[in-house]
């Protein structure tokens, strides 16, 4: 008889033993590091925010939701804004954000990410809207583009807290123009450059002749004086030459007379072709042949 007990009673041991795994393993659950959870009560939130690891919970009583409280990426849709000069642009832009309070983002947006997204998504706009309306397209664009990144975040920032998210940044990705205000504003800068760089060649052209006119003047002015600094010298040496040869013809005169006619020889006959057609007796030009002594 109380062998016939032992099975029994070992196989409600084992009963209650799984009953008992069963009942752990239904009152704990895990959260995983990328995770966060809301622990409920009949469908009222009891806890929220827990950390990563174990926790408890009433089997049948509480239900648990786990969300994501890693980086989430709202990547907007292309948007036209318009600027204070009353043009359009499209603008492209994205922000990054993460769960920061699980039960507010719960009640504010029901723990859908795609209901945040709409949410911030709204935020930014209606952000760009008011910050590209004070500004011009060229300010847009190349100017105070940092600065409206750093109001757009500043105000994102303030408006997420209360759907319990955490808007870690905003971005503007590119700033396009339509294209019939692309043609109109690449044809005003096209006419703008072209102004500028005719505007750069008429003073260029205008320096280059105000040079060109001062380099004649100088090379005028250093001939000139070049010429007179020449005929100058030029007529010192006349003077100088006609000195010695007045002081050299009054030394010795017949000397002097028997020189020049020799040199007016070598120069008359320096070829044997030169002829030259005189009456020897009667010309001065041949005295000292006629004068042997």
């Amino acid at each position: 008889m109380a062998l016939s007990r032992w099975p029994i009673s070992r196989n409600v041991s084992l009963g209650v033993l799984g009953a008992v795994v069963a009942l752990l393993a239904m009152a704990l659950f895990a959260v995983d590091e990328t995770q966060t959870a809301i622990r409920f009560q009949l469908g009222e939130i009891v806890q929220a925010n827990y950390k990563p690891g174990l926790h408890w919970k009433w089997p049948l009583i509480n239900n648990i939701r786990k969300f994501d409280r890693r980086l989430q990426t709202l990547d907007t849709e292309p948007e036209r804004f318009l600027t204070a000069e009353k043009k359009n642009v499209i603008v492209d832009s994205f922000a990054m954000w993460r769960i920061e309070d699980v039960r507010q983002f719960y009640t504010r947006v029901g723990g859908d990410p795609a209901q945040a997204n709409v949410r911030l998504d709204q935020i930014i706009k209606d952000g760009l809207r008011s910050e590209f309306s004070k500004r011009t397209i060229q300010e847009v664009v190349s100017g105070d583009r940092d600065q409206i990144m750093e109001t757009l975040s500043r105000l994102l920032r303030e408006q997420a807290t209360q759907l319990g998210i955490a808007a870690v940044d905003v971005r503007i990705k590119r700033i396009d123009l339509p294209p019939d205000v692309s043609n109109s504003v690449f044809s005003r800068m096209k006419a703008e450059r072209l102004r500028v760089a005719k505007d750069f060649r008429s003073r260029g052209g205008e320096a280059a002749e105000r040079i060109r006119a001062d380099a004649d003047r100088q090379s005028t002015v250093l001939l000139a004086e070049a010429y007179r600094d020449a005929e100058r010298q030029r007529g010192e040496g006349d003077a100088q030459a006609t000195d010695i040869y007045a002081q050299a013809y009054g030394k010795n005169r017949d000397f002097y007379s028997f020189h020049r006619s020799l040199a007016a020889y070598r120069q008359s006959f320096s070829s044997r072709d030169d002829v030259l057609v005189l009456q020897p007796e009667g010309s001065q030009f041949f005295r000292f042949f006629n004068q042997s002594q």
